[in-house]
């Protein structure tokens, strides 16, 4: 999608598809939410490329692929689905996931989008710029093709997981798996965040989930107020009869941050 003008014949093409599989190409290292750049949508016969730097109003997409009737594919729906959801709005529910998928057929393993598509195809992905500057603009044609080489198969893929699924009577669960992988997508960050934590006391949880609120209000990750070994000794030092206020303006280095954990935690 070059142009706005553009937007109508996207918008009719995917209303008339059934099947759709989509990819996302983000940044991720400086920011509380990830910032999606490149949008590739794959149908029957046609793919889609949409610069989402550029193009900031893509509201018609959240009515498209929120639609029950329309089946998603992925290759590892929770990142995806985070990005659409924290970038978009849209919370996809509808989802099969061709890594979940292939796990299932080869008992355990979990591969890669390339292996997989190796596996039904005499084809070779080139994935030179898997960590290639999504932000940077234009882009490459090397980017460009890896692009749309990373929905290109989706469908087809999962077309030929389908019938191995159905034979072996696992079509269903894999199904069911694969919208409990993209539903923690389809939530606040914090939520996946805060359910690794270990036990959790009362206070770790209330330092914890100011610290996100801290990273959510200045976009930056949650590691730029201190990092998560710190939540301990930021906790004990609260915890002391006397408040540790060397240790606690140490852990956290940000002055403006720490003038606030001391208003909204203490």
């Amino acid at each position: 999608m070059e142009s706005y003008e553009d937007k109508e014949f996207v918008e009719s093409n995917l209303e008339d598809a059934d099947i759709i599989g989509i990819d996302t190409e983000f940044d991720w290292r400086s920011t509380y939410f990830p910032t999606l750049c490149l949008l590739q949508i794959a149908i029957k016969n046609k793919i889609f490329l949409i610069d989402c730097l550029r193009f900031k109003d893509l509201r018609f997409l959240k009515k498209i692929l929120e639609d029950k009737r329309k089946l998603i594919i992925f290759h590892s729906s929770r990142s995806d689905t985070t990005v659409l959801y924290t970038n978009l709005g849209i919370k996809i529910k509808n989802v099969f996931d061709i890594q979940i998928a292939e796990k299932k057929i080869n008992g355990g393993e979990i591969m890669n989008y390339g292996a997989i598509v190796n596996n039904y195809f005499p084809v070779k992905l080139n994935k030179s710029e898997t960590n290639s500057n999504w932000l940077k603009r234009p882009f490459t044609q090397n980017q460009l093709a890896y692009a749309a080489n990373d929905v290109n198969f989706l469908i087809e893929v999962f077309k030929k997981q389908m019938k191995i699924l159905k034979k072996k009577n696992l079509y269903k669960e894999t199904y069911l798996d694969s919208q409990i992988e993209s539903s923690f997508g389809n939530q606040d960050l914090y939520i996946s965040r805060l359910k690794k934590l270990k036990k959790p006391s009362k206070l770790e949880k209330k330092i914890f989930l100011w610290r996100e609120q801290q990273a959510k209000k200045k976009n930056i990750p949650p590691s730029r107020i201190f990092r998560n070994k710190d939540l301990k000794f930021l906790t004990k030092a609260i915890n002391n009869d006397n408040t540790d206020v060397k240790l606690i303006s140490e852990i956290i280095k940000d002055s403006n941050s720490t003038q606030d954990f001391f208003k909204e935690v203490l």
